[in-house]
């Protein structure tokens, strides 16, 4: 309101009284911002009068009078009015809930926070605006707990924190003298800060901090600055430590931003500003330690904001430094503070260093982009910036080098994979670290921040260029780097840095490639005492905890290196043997530290070379005082034998019902007696002295404990059980540590001189520990932990009866009186009524145990076949198929399946409840009872009587079967499936029904156990035995139709699933090969091989999945193979090869198995050569529906390589196929040589075409034909055929009529010399220079009637104008290229065919992805290869091996060096185009399964663009649909992803984005058939029903309508359209690209379905 209408209010009302109580509003009401503004108005007018004396006339001057009155009425506005109002805006939900003005809060919340300003600065009195201040001080005040959101200002009197500092903004300009109080505020709003939002923290500071300063002078300024600045450091110090940290840097950054100009405000401005005594007060932030330290925090921030703020900060700090051009820190400053100096200024080296932070700035700008195309040209200035930070020499160094780890620390937190991967690659080859200073400074960094990268698996996949097997580069510059980092550190650092190291490798999950390759980088080394009893410590976690899931082999590889960095950095003198033994125990011999191989040998010199030098261990004595020995020397054997003594001491009184010994002592004693051994051996040895008495003499005296204690099993029946159990649990270790001796090598000359010392040892104590076992399983087991007890004496009996088998005398008493007795006692427990006690219970639990392994080891020919043992063994069917008791039908199968009656588990006579600890293992206890069913009967079945049983007692069984499998746990159901195995032929025809549940219920519980590797594998074996049995395989249609399908039906699916667990389909394949075609038919005759093997040709389709097997793994998985094979191809040098038995898991194992079966097939045989030909047939036909596919066909995609395998196999068939059946599918043969293939392909066809003229010359007409189809079909595909043509050499010799067929070749070559195509004159060319170079059918055509007339001097215009080629540019580098080219060149179609060309040189030289490549040393290894003249395995010449690949097209790609193409690369051009090769497989899936691959989501938007005609418009619509994961983009044609214009706006979003193909004539029908799908058709038109854009809600399922860039949609299409959507618009120009139209439809809806994860931004 304006003061002339105050002044003409004021001079027509006699009482402005009235007007100001008009103006004012009832406290309980809510009024109008309007109502605010002019009481705001009124109020300020009146301030504003000029005041006068009570009897002056001037109506427009206030009275003194007036004035006093109206004074209060102003305060009592504040109190009355303003505050209660600011209340209410406070509080969402008192009287203004409902009310419109709910939305104008803000408003309203300004309009009277002026009223008070103008009420405040009217009164002008400082004790007013003190107590409003301090009733809206404790708003500041958060309580516990609470946070802004919670608004804490809504309790009583207290304000909301965002009107709170609203009001005080207003109130401070009138406090600045009021120092206590403004300290008070200031203290609130700091720990504000430090509690709520970014955007209040801002609010804060702008209204409040800001307003403060501008009130103060200079020196209250210099105060508060230094006040602010002391509390945010403060802050961060002391929460630097806490996982809070990120927000507490982040939120000091923006503070210190803000104040930015308060703080840098230069020296030389403040001096002319102020007067000299107040001149450079203000606090100086460089001067700060911790300010500094927030820098570099925020400059490795993982918010990019935060990271924005640092950087500022820097760059402030750097031009304040340069401007004043003053030494900083100053002399003095440095000389008494001895605080960590982070930066520093020389004025006369400001050059350098401002060049320093220049490129320093760059550099972490540049890391922003997150491109690696953007990222790689500025890696220059990180050397730049190392050697300047490296070479300054005078005096201190000016750059710390904490600056340099945020940048590896910023390349280490990016996004982009290839980023991180460049930041570790720059650091590991980072020479500075040489020097000792940088190798500390960088040490923290590198156990922290640096081995947090390492822990990324994608980081070691192998580069370009590199082979599989190959070590990743990777790991060969983290074994370089480790050996450099810590040969530079100072001696006193290295031992806890590397603790810090190992201790960070056992604190979090690693996966099993990093914890590998940074194992075998610590195993090199060098040799330096450094790991002490912590050190041993942390190993024993990494070895205990980290490793514990990863895949065996590479666990067992990285156990190795682990052992090898213990024996070399290990402290002997500061450990015990305690210490070393307690570590060793976790390297398992089943997957690392494995007797007799190398790293054992090494152990074992390793502990004979610092036996003397260990700390002597504390010994407890038998009275139970703790002891040392000697501290001059402990020896292993010492230490071995006190560890045998205190082992085996047990008190005399000591429970006799207790559960059995943790076998974790007894696997450390029975290593460490082993190593004892083999040390003194191996010492002996070393001596010149005999081996076998040193070492038989030696074993006697350590097992002399342990061979008394077994010796007195039998008789001393007062012997600890405990004792007994230690003293067994120690000999079955040491058995399964050392293989007993197979018989057939009994009389081989070299023993391993151990084995025989102990069998000869035990052998005198083998009759008690029999005689012992027997009796204890023969009635004396009675408790439930019992049972446990009993596994453990079977396992010694099974251990101890194998090995001593040989002996006649013990294998004699074994079968004729041990085993007789025990199943005599066995089958009299089992028979008998089953009685519901603990005693009864565990009684029949250990009598089927004994039985079931008595099966077992009859299983493996211990038994004679007259024995008695044998024959009461034979019994067993008897005992399972026994009638049932009257009530139940008489062939009920009433022990099958039988279970253990649970024990009542209450007292009866006292009521308590016995469940606890007695019965908690019951269920365990009761599944292996059934187990061990099963394990007899499937013994019995081979032993029973010959043929089948009766059908209703076989159908029985197999129904018993089906429902162990439900009873069973998982991993017990392998005797299940064993006998399954052997029924189920039996059945197979009259119970089809009841077979096909067997097979599918057995089925789906391997699919349970596929995340379970350790039962999986064997449970897969065991059904694939079963299921695909031979007798199963034969079944035909018509015999069996419901089971045949179910077979057929799994093997799909078992291949579905091998495409995510590699190895599935191997044990398919291996074992359908051996059943067909096995390697060792032994004494079967051909009639029974031949009918085996007939049940090939009914399932052909496994053998034809199996040529073409080979699934595109993700990325993890293949690196998983990939450093698989590195390790096998490390060979004896890991001694994880030799312990971890193969599992013939490789992914390419299917085709070499196939291929070896197909290799030993006779094409006499006439089974073998229909299957051949029929395999031959189905092959052809998966080629010709790619080829007829409209999926698009990449190089190394899915679909290139199966045409590859295809090809292949065709190729390898070749020899072994009859000539008639050749010319029935040369015709299909040729035709896939008009199909546009891949280099690969093209080149194994070419090849098959030219072998089959060699072989068959009587087809050459046929070859000719191929040349009169008409051009416009042929287009460059008749390159194939000129190709053919370039071998006529080879095909010539064969050829009847010579002339003639040159003179026919020469004329069909000339015709395409002068093709307008580049690639087909080359071709052309070529073979024409090949065909004119054949001298002996030249000069034969030349003699014969009529010569070659003028044809010969076309010919020769034609080969100089190819020789003319040699100048002009790359038309030269293409015809040198091509006739360089290896088909062209070296290679021979006759000479190189061998398998090695076909399956290994060839796709090497075609430019197909290595993991296609089967190297010949596989067919070797894995499988029984039939080699033979016609099919030779190997190359017998090496030309094709010893040239480098390549292809003469491919080669255009460019010869620029790298570092120039990088120079040119343009920003968000072509990152994906440079990209393309790294993506590795990923290029060969369907775009919907290559952006799976990368985690990419798609939503269900389907763009259709067919009414789009100009190619700019619909690459860039192509790469928006990309970016925001539009489910598709339609097309008019997509010949459009070709065109340049295209391509360069896509910058290959095409490779990523499923596009389809709809004419404009088509799109009628095409949205129909989408309305049907369910879409919603929305049509970006403006229509009078138009939506608007920001209103319209999209359906999920949208298909979205373009329009044409001039017409729009078509009249005739807008009627289909659900709904048009316009874009709401401001401008005179009413219409926007239809690119940037679209673009804006998409992004609204992926931003209304946007997931709340997982979405970049850029």
């Amino acid at each position: 309101m304006s003061s002339i209408l105050i002044n003409a209010l004021l001079s027509s009302c006699h009482d402005p009284d009235t007007l100001f109580n008009t103006l004012c509003w009832p406290t309980d009401s809510w009024p109008d911002t309007e109502r605010v503004e002019a009481l705001t108005t009124f109020i300020d007018g009146i301030g504003k009068l000029p005041q006068s004396d009570d009897g002056d006339t001037d109506k427009v001057a206030f009275s003194t009078t007036k004035r006093d009155i109206f004074l209060p009425k102003v305060e009592s506005i504040i109190w009355t009015q303003c505050l209660p109002l600011l209340l209410k805006v406070s509080d969402g939900d008192g009287a203004c809930k409902g009310k419109r003005v709910q939305d104008g809060r803000a408003e309203i919340t300004n309009a009277v926070c002026r009223l008070l300003s103008v009420c405040i600065n009217t009164l002008c009195d400082t004790a007013v605006s003190g107590r409003v201040a301090r009733t809206v001080l404790p708003s500041f005040q958060l309580p516990d707990g609470d946070t802004e959101e919670e608004h804490p200002g809504q309790g009583e009197g207290r304000l909301g924190i965002d009107v709170a500092i609203e009001a005080m903004s207003v109130i401070l300009p009138t406090l600045s003298s009021d120092e206590e109080l403004t300290t008070s505020i200031l203290s609130s709003a700091l720990s504000c800060i430090k509690t709520l939002s970014d955007a209040l923290v801002s609010k804060i500071t702008v209204r409040l901090i800001f307003t403060l300063l501008n009130c103060y002078s200079e020196e209250r300024i210099a105060s508060t600055l230094q006040f602010i600045l002391q509390d945010l450091c403060s802050w961060h110090k002391s929460d630097s430590s806490n996982t809070t940290s990120p927000v507490v840097t982040g939120r000091t950054l923006l503070c210190l931003t803000a104040l930015s100009d308060y703080l840098f405000s230069p020296a030389k401005l403040q001096q002319h500003t102020l007067p000299q005594s107040l001149s450079c007060t203000r606090p100086d932030p460089r001067r700060s330690l911790q300010f500094w330290r927030i820098l570099q925090d925020g400059l490795t921030h993982r918010d990019n904001v935060s990271r924005k703020r640092a950087l500022y900060l820097l760059k402030r700090c750097v031009a304040l430094s340069e401007d004043e051009a003053l030494e900083f820190p100053s002399s003095s400053v440095s000389s008494e503070d001895n605080e960590e100096i982070i930066f520093r200024w020389a004025p006369d080296r400001s050059k350098l260093l401002r060049e320093f932070w220049e490129d320093y700035a760059l550099v972490m700008e540049t890391l922003e982009e997150n491109q690696i195309h953007v990222v790689r040209p500025v890696l220059n200035r990180i050397h730049t910036l190392i050697q300047t930070a490296a070479n300054d020499s005078q005096g201190v160094s000016l750059f710390h080098p904490s600056w340099l780890l945020g940048v590896y620390q910023r390349m280490f937190h990016s996004e982009n994979k290839s980023v991180m991967r460049e930041g570790v690659d720059h650091l590991l080859e980072l020479q500075v670290l040489r020097r000792p200073a940088f190798a500390l400074a960088f040490s923290q960094f590198i156990v922290g921040p640096f081995m947090d990268v390492m822990s990324e698996s994608s980081l070691f996949h192998r580069t370009a260029g590199q082979s599989v097997g190959e070590c990743p580069e990777l790991g060969v510059k983290l074994q370089v780097f480790m050996v450099t980092f810590f040969s530079s550190l100072p001696q006193e650092n290295r031992g806890p840095v590397l603790l810090q190291l190992v201790q960070r490798l056992g604190s979090q999950h690693w996966c099993a490639v990093p914890v590998l390759f940074l194992s075998r980088a610590l195993s090199h080394l060098p040799p330096c005492p450094l790991l002490g009893p912590d050190g041993l410590q942390a190993l024993r976690e990494v070895l205990r905890c980290t490793m514990i899931t990863h895949q065996v082999l590479l666990r067992g590889a990285a156990q190795c290196f682990l052992l090898n960095t213990t024996l070399s950095l290990t402290d002997v003198t500061s450990v015990t043997f305690d210490d070393v033994f307690s570590l060793l125990v976790h390297f398992r011999a089943d997957e690392s530290l494995r007797r007799g191989t190398p790293l054992w040998n090494q152990l074992c010199d390793w502990l004979a070379d610092s036996e003397g030098s260990f700390i002597p261990c504390d010994r407890e004595s038998a009275d139970g005082t703790s002891t040392s020995t000697s501290p001059e020397r402990e020896t292993v054997r010492g230490y071995v034998q006190h560890q045998m003594e205190f082992f085996l001491r047990v008190p005399a009184g000591a429970d006799q019902t207790d559960s059995v010994p943790d076998p974790g002592e007894a696997e450390l004693l029975a290593k460490a007696i082993l190593l004892c051994v083999d040390i003194e051996g191996r010492t002996q040895r070393r001596s010149g002295g005999e081996e076998t008495a040193g070492v038989s003499g030696g074993m006697d005296s350590l097992f002399r404990p342990l061979l008394d204690t077994l010796s007195r099993l039998h008789t001393n029946v007062y012997l600890p059980l405990r004792k007994t159990d230690k003293s067994l649990q120690l000999l079955l270790r040491l058995l399964q540590l050392t293989p007993a001796r197979h018989p057939a090598a009994v009389e081989k000359e070299q023993e391993d001189s151990v084995t025989v010392s102990m069998e000869v040892l035990v052998l005198g104590v083998v009759e008690p520990i029999q005689e012992f076992i027997l009796r204890r399983l023969s009635g004396e087991l009675q408790e439930l932990c019992d049972v446990e007890r009993a596994e453990l004496y079977l396992s010694v009996l099974k251990e101890v009866v194998l090995m001593y088998s040989v002996l006649e005398w013990n294998h004699s008493k074994v079968q004729e009186a041990y085993f007789p007795r025990l199943l005599r006692y066995v089958l009299r427990i089992l028979e008998a009524d089953q009685i519901p006690s603990v005693a009864g219970q565990v009684s029949r639990a250990v009598a089927m145990a004994s039985l079931a392994m008595t099966c077992e080891v009859a299983a493996l020919g211990v038994f004679n076949l007259q024995s008695e043992s044998t024959i009461l063994l034979a019994h067993l069917s008897s005992y399972f198929y026994s009638p049932a008791p009257p009530p139940a039908p008489p062939l009920s199968l009433v022990h099958f399946n039988q279970s253990l009656l649970k024990p009542p588990t209450v007292d009866q006579s006292t009521g308590v409840s016995e469940q606890g600890p007695l019965l908690q293992d019951w269920g365990r206890m009761a599944a292996h009872f059934i187990r061990d069913q099963w394990t007899c009967l499937g013994y019995g079945r081979r032993i029973g009587p010959p043929g089948p049983l009766e059908l209703p007692r076989a159908s029985g069984s197999l129904e018993a079967a089906i429902e162990a499998l439900s009873l069973l746990p998982s991993g017990l159901v392998l005797p299940v499936l064993d006998f399954m195995a052997s029924m189920l032929p039996q059945v197979a025809l009259s119970e089809e029904a009841l077979c096909v549940e067997a097979v599918t219920v057995s089925w789906k519980l391997v699919l349970g156990l596929s995340s379970n590797p350790h039962d999986f594998w064997p449970t897969l074996q065991g059904f694939v035995t079963m299921a695909f049995h031979h007798s199963l395989l034969e079944l035909t249609v018509d015999q069996a139709p419901g089971l045949t399908a179910t077979l057929q039906q799994i093997a799909v699916e078992l291949m579905e699933l091998s495409q995510a667990k590699t190895g599935v389909f191997n044990l398919l394949i291996q074992h359908c090969c051996h059943t067909w075609l096995p390697s060792d038919p032994g004494s079967e005759g051909q009639s029974q091989s031949d009918a085996m093997f007939s049940s090939a040709l009914l399932h052909p389709d496994i053998l034809a999945e199996a040529c073409v097997y080979g699934p595109v793994f993700r990325r993890d998985q293949r690196l998983i193979q990939e450093v698989q094979v590195f390790v096998e191809r490390l060979g004896e040098k890991c001694a994880a090869n030799t312990a971890v038995p193969s599992d013939n898991r490789d992914d390419q194992f299917p085709r070499v198995c196939v291929v070896a079966f197909l290799s030993r097939l006779q094409p006499s045989n006439q089974l073998h050569e229909r299957l051949m030909e029929e395999l031959v047939l189905r092959l052809l036909k998966k080629d010709e529906a790619i080829s007829k596919s409209k999926q698009r066909y990449y190089s190394n995609s899915l679909q290139h390589r199966v045409k590859n395998r295809v090809w292949q196999t065709l190729l390898m068939l070749l020899p072994k196929l009859r000539g008639e059946f050749v010319g029935t599918i040369l015709c299909r043969v040729f035709e896939a040589g008009f199909v546009s293939n891949q280099a690969s392909v093209k080149y194994l066809i070419e090849w098959k075409m030219v072998l089959i003229l060699v072989q068959y010359p009587e087809h050459i007409d046929r070859l000719w034909t191929c040349f009169r189809v008409d051009q416009e079909k042929t287009k460059t595909s008749i390159c194939t055929f000129l190709s053919v043509l370039v071998h006529l050499n080879i095909i010539m010799p064969q050829l009847k009529e010579k002339a003639v067929q040159w003179r026919k070749a020469l004329d069909v070559i000339l015709q395409w010399c002068f093709s307008h195509n580049f690639s087909v004159r080359l071709y052309a060319l070529l073979a024409l220079k090949r065909v004119w170079g054949l001298e002996g059918a030249r000069a034969e055509a030349e003699e014969g009637a009529g010569g070659l007339g003028g044809l010969a001097t076309v010919v020769k215009a034609c080969l100089h104008q190819a020789e003319a080629m040699q100048s002009t540019g790359n038309a030269s580098k293409n015809w040198t290229r091509i006739q360089d080219h290896f088909f062209f060149g070296v290679f021979h179609p006759v000479r190189d065919y061998s398998v090695e060309t076909i399956f290994y040189t060839f796709p090497s030289l075609s430019e197909v992805f290595e993991d296609e490549w089967i190297p010949p040393w596989k067919f070797e290894k894995l499988v029984d290869f039939s080699q033979s003249a016609s099919l030779p395995l190997r190359n017998p010449v090496p030309d094709l091996s010893q040239i480098q690949p390549g292809d003469w097209i491919q080669q255009d790609k460019g010869d620029q060096d790298g570092e120039e193409r990088w120079a040119e690369v343009q920003k968000k051009m072509t990152p994906w185009r440079l990209g393309i090769q790294e993506q590795g497989p990923e290029l060969g899936l369907v775009p919907q399964q290559r952006a799976a691959r990368l985690g990419k989501l798609h939503s269900a938007l389907l763009v259709v663009a067919s009414l789009i005609d100009k190619p700019t418009n619909l690459g860039g619509l192509c790469r928006t649909c990309e970016i925001f994961g539009a489910s598709g983009l339609v097309l008019d044609s997509l010949r459009h992803v070709s065109d340049k214009h295209f391509q360069a706006l896509s910058v290959s979003s095409e490779l990523w984005l499923p596009l389809q193909e709809v004419k404009p004539v088509e799109l009628a029908d095409f949205l129909q058939l989408k309305k049907r799908e369910g879409y919603c058709i929305v049509g970006v038109e403006q229509t009078a029903n138009s939506q608007s854009l920001k209103d319209y809600r999209f359906p999920e399922k949208t298909l979205l309508l373009l329009g044409n860039e001039r017409e729009g949609i078509p009249a005739n299409l807008l009627q289909l359209l659900d709904v048009c959507v316009e874009i709401p618009q401001q401008g005179v120009i009413r219409s926007l690209n239809v690119h940037v139209s679209a673009a804006l439809l998409v992004w609204e809806y992926t931003r209304q379905y946007l997931p709340s994860t997982g979405v970049k931004s850029d």
